[in-house]
């Protein structure tokens, strides 16, 4: 994938913005600017043009940057296309680049040559190889890159093949490697230790249900704990979903792939932290000991919800691993979660939606996911939405009956089982990419886990 030093013979790959397209075309030998102009290269975002030797052997490439928002501005997006469009070969880059410019590139082009290989018998290798630009950490990228895989990895693989036990084993395995402690809790033993929810939503399928809990660091360390939403397939329940609506739900434990993924970052990074990473994994499946509409939960804070939608799963599994978390009052309470329709409606598919009352936390990590071409954009937790919550036999509702503001609501709805940590951001994430760009199929996106990494290197790095 990557080149350390300099490599007599590399290609160079001349990074073109649209503004510099005329200026850059007339510096050009003569050969190369009438192939500029018959390739109709404009320098567009993403596009590439092959620049042959005289004997019609490829001499250089030249990369549509598009136009940019400055001209210091480069984000792995840039370059992530490369991979896919690139002859066999060794590449370097021909421009002077800043050191956040060089990582962007060489993060883009390391994500670019993702391929989801499992369920194909011929697949197409990317093979290409950039030389590191001067001043990158190349540590730093692929442990980012191995990050970043696994997470699209955990997303794409069928429900089949990802059941609640599969993704244990996976935390398990990742514990191991780090020298992380790992208990899982499975099936009745839920019950026994007051997560109700958990094993309400998950009893009907043939998978048992289990709550995930790994603890690394040192444990005199600042606490940091992760929650990520482990719906390995949610049918809806009783409140079954429509077709179209299903077809997607092997995504539905994004959250915890992501937070599986910011947690190996943690751990290979050497972060001084106390890590605790927290993940319910569950299938929303439909049986006769189906959890049902009407019914009340009594969760693992002693206050009880009705069930308005079982379909609205993830939130209750969610509610009593926080409370789990929040028992030890960690510095830094983080949830990650495919919750809500409504955050996608509002934000679509590219920006996570923040929560967070700590203003000055919530502007540091926005800051982190601009610096990072990792966007999330926060959302207000409006308290005079609260009451839409309301249920007439028990504390709260799961749902409102109002079709309004559900980002907020199930936001309002979390928010209730976190009581004594200061600092809790929740994110509510797609995980997915609807549509192919270059680098980036359709298919797993592993969204908010560099600007995550980044924000807590600010943190306590």
């Amino acid at each position: 994938m990557f080149a350390d030093a300099p490599v007599a013979g590399a290609t160079p790959i001349h990074l073109v913005r649209e503004a510099q397209l005329e200026p850059w075309r007339n510096g050009l030998p003569e050969r190369w600017r009438a192939w500029v102009s018959v390739s109709a290269f404009r320098a567009e975002r993403g596009s590439v043009c092959l620049l042959p030797d005289a004997a019609g052997r490829l001499e250089a490439v030249a990369l549509g940057l598009g136009a940019l928002g400055s001209e210091d501005e480069l984000t792995p997006w840039h370059c992530s296309g490369l991979a896919d469009r690139l002859p066999s070969g060794t590449y370097a880059v021909a421009n002077e680049l800043t050191p956040d410019q060089a990582r962007h590139c060489a993060q883009g082009f390391a994500y670019g040559r993702y391929r989801f290989q499992r369920y194909r018998k011929l697949t197409a290798a990317a093979d290409a190889t950039l030389v590191l630009p001067a001043g990158t950490d190349r540590a730093r990228i692929e442990r980012t890159d191995a990050a970043c895989t696994l997470a699209r990895d955990l997303i794409n693989t069928s429900a089949a093949d990802m059941t609640p036990a599969v993704l244990a084993e996976t935390v398990v395995a990742l514990g191991e490697r780090h020298g992380a402690e790992t208990q899982v809790c499975t099936g009745d033993d839920l019950l026994t230790a007051g997560l109700r929810a958990i094993h309400a939503v998950g009893r009907a399928s043939a998978v048992a249900p289990r709550l995930i809990d790994l603890r690394w660091g040192a444990t005199d360390a600042p606490r940091v704990t992760l929650v990520g939403k482990g719906v390995c397939f949610d049918s809806g329940g009783l409140d079954i979903k429509g077709a179209t609506s299903m077809l997607l739900m092997k995504k539905d434990m994004g959250g915890a792939a992501c937070a599986i993924a910011v947690a190996d970052l943690i751990m290979s990074s050497r972060l001084p932290v106390r890590l605790r990473l927290l993940i319910p994994a569950v299938e929303n499946a439909i049986a006769g000991n189906a959890y049902r509409p009407g019914d009340v939960l009594t969760m693992r804070n002693d206050l009880t919800v009705e069930v308005g939608n079982t379909d609205a799963e993830g939130r209750l599994v969610l509610a009593d691993a926080l409370v789990l978390a929040d028992a030890e009052t960690p510095d830094l309470l983080i949830d990650l979660a495919t919750l809500t329709g409504a955050a996608r409606v509002a934000l679509g598919p590219e920006l996570p939606a923040l929560f967070c009352d700590d203003d000055s936390i919530a502007a540091t990590l926005l800051e982190c996911g601009q610096r990072e071409a990792d966007p999330l954009w926060r959302m207000p937790l409006w308290r005079g939405y609260a009451d839409e919550l309301a249920s007439k036999i028990a504390d709260l509702n799961n749902v409102s009956t109002s079709g309004f503001a559900g980002a907020i609501l199930g936001a309002l709805f979390l928010r209730r089982f976190v009581a004594a940590t200061h600092r809790w951001l929740h994110i509510d994430l797609y995980g997915w990419n609807p549509k192919d760009r270059p680098g980036r199929p359709v298919g797993a996106e592993a969204q908010t886990v560099r600007a995550l990494h980044a924000f807590l290197i600010s943190r306590y790095g």
